[in-house]
């Protein structure tokens, strides 16, 4: 069996990565989240910083709430949006195991340069 296969079945928690991974996927959406990592915006502030339609701007928070990396707050009529950052948790979770992974492979190649250098 090949290396690049998944060591088991997909699971609800890799569902939520592939949805966050999508949603990340397209500029736009990252520059959104960017704004709203450490302040809650309303759709029509962040609206403001793109030169797309509010439509545009909506269908993308839509998108990104979906995939659990947004949280709306309703107050009257606003809607306030914030980064929600354990929606990257299971995606975080994942590229840390690929970095421990890469560090233990680059270990083991320097040690066996080492070793076989020693003779």
């Amino acid at each position: 069996m090949g290396r690049d296969r998944p060591a088991g079945p997909v699971g609800p928690r890799d569902e939520a990565m592939d949805e966050a991974l999508r949603a990340l996927a397209e500029p736009r959406r990252r520059a959104i989240l960017q704004l709203v990592a450490h302040s809650e915006l309303s759709a029509g502030e962040i609206a403001g910083c793109f030169d797309v339609t509010r439509t545009a701007v909506s269908q993308h928070l839509t998108v990104l709430k979906n995939a659990g990396l947004l949280s709306e707050r309703r107050l009257a009529t606003r809607r306030l949006y914030r980064a929600r950052p354990e929606g990257l948790a299971g995606l975080r979770e994942f590229l840390d195991q690929m970095w421990a992974s890469s560090l233990e492979v680059a270990r083991d190649l320097v040690e066996s340069d080492l070793g076989g250098g020693e003779s």
